[in-house]
């Protein structure tokens, strides 16, 4: 046994640690096996929200809001918790993506300023975040800050909201999978691209303020539509995200203070092993059947939410 958790420990120290934390926080808390019995159903909860989130680019409020909204969360817990599972779920696939883009572009001849046509499809994704990353906390904190009566009247009728954003998605998902047998991919980001993202980045980060969901979900759907690499624009926007909801989260972690701290606990660690895995999903799937289920996935979300 020992052996075992040293060549675990040895291969993915990160990983081990965090495991060995989250142990020590369920068994040290009163009452600990009641703990686990009650919410230990969250933990497969954040695993696929997470796998969904970092596997498409959207959020893993596509999950969360609709779940915990029938199990009657009241709608601010539902948001700050939602915002709480992803900052670990987002911040695992991001990193797993950036590895993965590291991994394409390592070998590149810098010497001879050679790229290799896989490591060509990601050379946009730095600026893209340069670009899309501040204008999206921009506009979550104008959103939270700046608009907090508004925000708070959008969330007052959440259902109807995200059920209304889920299903334009779902339309434009559903549009976007003929572009996606294009031989021909776009590789650079023009001006007018650079505009179009910052808006998008802008008001995805106010949707995302209202719903937990929004700037991950536009920005993959846009770059998908002008042609560019699906993986690399799923890795974008999985990066994105993670950046938005952690510029988010203070806010409800001390004006708000409606995160279910139990449901965290476990939907947080799952989403972790979702976040981890979700590239592989990606990589192993045909990325058209990827996007039909989950477009069929965020449509039945959205009425689903619209008529309960």
């Amino acid at each position: 046994m020992l052996t075992i958790f040293r060549r675990a420990f040895n291969s993915h120290p990160y990983r081990v640690t965090l495991a060995i934390c989250w142990l020590i926080l369920i068994f040290s808390a009163p009452n600990s096996f009641q703990i686990i019995f009650d919410y230990v159903g969250f933990l497969f909860i954040g695993i696929v929200g997470a796998i969904f989130a970092n596997s498409t680019g959207a959020g893993g409020g596509v999950v969360f809001v609709p779940f915990f909204n029938q199990i009657n969360m009241h709608n601010s817990a539902i948001i700050a918790t939602s915002f709480a599972i992803q900052c670990c779920g987002m911040t695992a696939g991001a990193l797993t993506w950036h590895y993965h883009r590291q991994s394409l572009t390592k070998d590149n001849n810098v010497s001879t300023n050679k790229v290799t046509d896989d490591g060509a499809h990601w050379l946009y994704v730095n600026k893209g975040l340069l670009i899309t990353i501040p204008f999206s906390i921009l506009g979550i904190l104008i959103a939270q800050f700046g608009l907090s009566e508004y925000t708070q009247q959008m969330q007052t009728s959440l259902h109807i909201a995200f059920g209304v954003f889920s299903i334009l998605l779902a339309i434009a998902i559903y549009g976007s999978i003929p572009l996606l047998k294009r031989r021909k991919l776009t590789k650079h980001l023009l001006p007018i691209d650079v505009l179009s993202l910052s808006v998008i980045a802008f008001f995805g980060g106010i949707i995302t303020a209202w719903l937990s969901v929004g700037v991950g979900e536009l920005v993959a759907v846009y770059l998908i539509l002008r042609g560019f690499n699906v993986t690399s624009a799923i890795a974008l926007a999985v990066i994105l995200s993670a950046f938005t909801v952690w510029s988010g989260i203070f806010h409800h972690l001390f004006v708000t203070q409606a995160i279910y701290w139990h449901v965290l606990l476990f939907a947080g660690a799952g989403a972790i092993v979702g976040g981890i895995i979700a590239k592989r999903v990606v990589l192993y799937f045909s990325v058209v059947k990827l996007k039909l289920f989950f477009a069929t996935w965020v449509l039945i979300m959205g009425i689903a939410s619209l008529i309960t």
